[in-house]
């Protein structure tokens, strides 16, 4: 899952491409071919990312944050990196990553006293085990999800992780961490009626 990023008045003309995290510093490597450099853990050689540098020559580029790649796009970019040296390819992925779950189940962590293990549907019969922590979560209620490979309006992204050991894939998010206007003050996950489709984007 690669997520593409371009700000030419913070970073410069460089379109940089991620498709995980890593999390040790120590491990992350890096390697340039002309305006190529690839990123990559040097414990297991896997690419995690590349850098573009003077990208708008070859490709248009417009936005400011994080980009969404065409087709078009896609095609000048690969062929980038193939020019540069390297094997490993970008995809992109178009589905929706903020859309509406359901929480088909939710347990206490066995190591907190304030986190929940949930399984959360997320489409068509697609569960997610989140680990959240919010004291408003229970079963039975409909919530925004964000799927790895979100980018939250703070910036972060979200991974697939584990928090106090147990395995969390995505985010179950507040009113106010999705960015909504008049967001509630009051803490806790932000839950929808019975209106909302599961599976379907949430940001339309």
């Amino acid at each position: 899952m690669w997520l593409s990023f371009y700000n030419r008045k913070a970073v410069g003309d460089t379109l940089l491409l991620t498709k995980g995290d890593i999390a040790v510093r120590q491990e992350q490597a890096c390697e340039s071919k002309g305006t190529v450099t690839r990123i990559y853990n040097s414990a297991t050689n896997e690419t995690m990312g590349y850098n573009l540098f003077a990208i708008s020559e070859s490709v248009d580029l417009t936005a400011n944050g994080q980009v969404f790649l065409t087709d078009e796009q896609l095609v000048k970019v690969n062929d980038l990196i193939k020019a540069a040296g390297f094997t490993d390819l970008v995809a992109v992925d178009h589905s929706p990553k903020f859309v509406v779950g359901y929480v088909k189940e939710c347990v206490p962590h066995e190591d907190s006293d304030h986190l929940s293990v949930t399984q959360t549907e997320v489409d068509n019969g697609e569960v997610l085990q989140i680990v959240c922590g919010a004291a408003n979560i229970k079963k039975g209620q409909r919530v925004v999800v964000a799927k790895p490979g979100a980018v939250m309006p703070s910036g972060l992204i979200i991974w697939p992780g584990a928090l106090r050991g147990v395995a969390s894939n995505g985010m179950i998010c507040s009113a106010k961490e999705l960015g909504l206007e008049n967001a509630a003050a009051k803490k806790g996950i932000l839950v929808l009626d019975d209106s909302y489709v599961v599976g379907s984007a949430f940001f339309k």
